[in-house]
């Protein structure tokens, strides 16, 4: 083995001068480990660009780059980047690069489960967009950050990604509070456009000429409404937006032709463009050439394009200068473009076709079941899943097998939902009755005013859309449905804390948003025969707009099958009398807090009773009534916010009525909530079975 002499460095804090030179003998092999260890060591410790700018210049002084060690250089760049870092390497240095990240974001989602094949099909356009673009001055905006995995890797998250949405470690989604480098909130889709161009336009009206913007849109955000809003207004604002466009074959469909890509190479040629915009300037000079000109002169253009194409193209209609597709994998080339194109003034879009799942062959197959796959053998690709057949199942699983039987029985029952088919297990329904369930794309609001066209022409729409995303169709609810008293069911997936997927995601508003909307029916099934019932109950004919809420996860009872049976509706039920105090609750979360009462009555010596309301709206007031009557302590728990919620609703009830118990609310705080388990969220707020006895023996 061909040994190397490389030094060691002991960084110190900031200069060359601080650091200390131990020579050594190693083979490739030492040098590539050890190295790379040290690096870490020393830049977690530290974090100082100067030695780690002098650490790369002794690399070159002391590793010859031949190919025996040229992957030991790249290796131990990779190792301790930011992407000021990556700056300093060859373009023929970034295909190796995206190698090692494509290899950390595998390794590393095999065993810490999170979003994956998004990702992967990313590493490419990522590494390009650090390399070309000063970040993070320059800004990028993800959108639907479950595309962003290499990026946190490659912005200094290298060494704590394993802790990537686990309780008080990284954030799931890109977040500005937890990095520079992640300039704006992106959990949910299609905000990346209309964020960027208020970036852009910020920057036009500071005078900082020199910062460059740029939206990554993509993984079908494309179909929801707001990125053409946002494309709209970026066609008529003053701005140098460029927005990128990750088709990854789940929006729009691929361009072909010699014609066209010639012409996308002439026009993304530095060159031209150079002699483009110097004669433009002149001829904005001599007044030949205004603004309104230079508009039309873009749209003659995009006209000899699409001719040429043999197509039409919605953004070159829009003015806003189109350049693609092209190969998402080439990295060399993707960088080639962006250094082209990054200088153009207006809007432009660069339209990428990239392989969602690039690189791990499952993935590439199946990216459906590759999007959050959970744990898995990095190898050979096989997927770990628990054994399952004796826990009681999925909510998901229970509301889409029910919509299947009623849906057999009555021939007005159709399914919606946004993008989320295998999710919230529309899928079932899908492949029961394909003619009548609908996949909408990601378009919530679309979505419930759809469910309320179909129910005004004498259909029963089950609209399932999961709680935190159904804040984005909130007006489509009040006008196009309650207004009218349209007969849709809106079923809230993950209604509550969701978990690792962290505040973006937490669908803990929804009780206290959809409280004051007349005519909704809101409830709240505790366990899985409740859920059957409330979707019975709410097909029933003169049942009006029914929202039905429930958690992730599974539920409560194994032999979850029953009949069909209707439920009331504004009808609790007493679970158990009591004398001392009582707890009322709200959908699964009574489980729990069951527990934690027969647990204070053992431990306590007190008899606690214990009501589940099942509907927010409209109140059991008889119930209410007899709990204002009875118990001077009152516990309200609920999966939501407790500012306008369930418990708010109970002391409004009790002070209307002149009642004066005293009232203790259990529910998320006014805060937003972090990510972690659900187990953790529950405590961190109070809401798990200690939390409730804690209460319990406060009050």
């Amino acid at each position: 083995m061909k040994r190397f002499v490389y030094k060691e460095l002991t960084v110190a804090n900031d200069s060359r001068s601080a650091c200390n030179h131990i020579i050594c003998k190693v083979t490739l092999d030492e040098l590539q480990k050890y190295k790379i260890k040290t690096i870490n060591e020393y830049l977690k410790l530290y974090k100082n660009n100067k030695a780690f700018s002098y650490l790369t210049e002794l690399i070159d002084s002391y590793c010859k780059i031949s190919d025996e060690n040229h992957n030991a250089q790249i290796a131990l760049l990779y190792a301790g980047c930011l992407s000021e870092d990556l700056r300093k390497l060859s373009v023929d240095q970034l295909p190796e690069i995206c190698k090692e990240l494509r290899q950390d974001i595998i390794k590393e989602v095999s065993c810490n489960p999170g979003h994956f094949a998004a990702s992967l099909g990313t590493v490419e356009l990522t590494v390009a967009l650090h390399y070309v673009f000063n970040t993070p001055y320059d800004r990028i905006v993800w959108d639907v950050g479950h595309q962003a995995y290499g990026h946190k890797i490659l912005t200094g998250r290298r060494e704590t990604f394993s802790t990537n949405r686990k309780f008080k470690g990284i954030r799931p989604f890109p977040s500005p509070d937890e990095s520079d480098y992640d300039t704006f909130t992106c959990g949910h889709a299609s905000n990346s456009i209309s964020a960027a161009l208020g970036m852009a336009v910020a920057a036009e009206e500071k005078g900082e000429k020199d910062r460059h913007v740029v939206a990554v849109i993509g993984d079908g955000s494309m179909s929801g409404g707001l990125a053409f809003e946002g494309l709209n207004n970026a066609s008529a604002s003053s701005n140098n937006l460029l927005i990128i466009l990750n088709d990854n074959e789940m929006a729009i469909d691929r361009s072909v032709g010699g014609m066209k890509q010639y012409l996308f190479n002439l026009t993304t040629s530095n060159r031209y463009n150079q002699l483009r915009f110097k004669v433009s300037k002149m001829l904005f000079k001599v007044g030949i050439l205004n603004e309104d000109r230079r508009k039309a002169l873009i749209r003659f253009g995009n006209s000899l394009k699409s001719i040429a194409a043999q197509q039409q193209n919605i953004f070159e209609g829009m003015n806003i200068r189109y350049f693609g597709p092209i190969n998402g994998h080439d990295v060399k080339n993707i960088a080639r473009i962006l250094r082209d194109i990054k200088d153009m003034k207006g809007p432009k879009i660069l339209h990428l076709h990239t392989i969602k799942g690039k690189g791990f062959e499952p993935a590439e197959k199946a990216p459906g079941i590759w999007h959050a796959p959970g744990k898995f053998d990095p190898e050979t690709g096989e997927r770990f899943t628990a054994d399952t057949h004796n826990l009681p199942p999925l909510y998901q699983d229970v509301f889409g097998e029910t919509l299947v039987e009623l849906a057999e029985k009555n021939p007005r029952i159709v399914g919606v939902t946004p993008a989320m088919p295998t999710g919230c297990s529309m899928n079932m329904l899908m492949q029961a009755m394909p003619d009548r369930a609908f996949d909408v794309g990601i378009a919530e609001g679309h979505a419930a005013t759809f469910s309320g066209g179909m129910a005004k022409e004498g259909m029963q729409p089950f609209c399932n859309i999961y709680s935190s995303f159904m804040q984005r169709a909130y007006d489509n609810v009040i006008h196009d449905i309650a207004i009218l008293k349209l007969p849709v069911v809106l079923c809230l997936d993950r209604a509550g804390l969701v978990g690792e997927d962290g505040p973006t995601h937490h669908g803990v508003f929804d009780l206290a948003y959809f409280r004051p909307i007349p005519n909704l029916t809101i409830s709240s099934p505790m366990n899985e025969h409740e859920l059957r019932h409330l979707m019975y109950t709410a097909q029933l004919p003169d049942k009006g707009p029914f929202v039905i809420r429930y958690p992730r996860g599974r539920g409560v009872l194994k032999d979850w099958k029953c009949p069909l049976e209707e439920i009331p509706v504004g009808k609790g039920r007493k679970l158990k009398d009591g004398k001392d105090m009582a707890v009322v609750t709200l959908g699964p979360i009574g489980n729990i807090a069951a527990k934690a009462i027969e647990r204070a009555e053992k431990e306590k010596n007190i008899s606690i009773a214990h009501y589940d309301l099942r509907f927010l709206k409209p109140l059991d007031e008889e119930m209410l009534h007899e709990i204002g009557r009875s118990f001077s302590r009152i516990i309200t728990i609920e999966d939501g916010i407790r500012k306008g919620g369930m418990g708010t609703a109970i002391l409004e009830f009790m002070s209307d009525n002149e009642y004066t118990p005293h009232v203790h609310r259990i529910g998320v705080p006014d805060k937003f909530v972090e990510h972690g388990t659900i187990q953790e969220l529950y405590h961190l707020c109070g809401m798990d079975e200690e939390g409730i006895m804690n209460t319990i023996e406060q009050i």
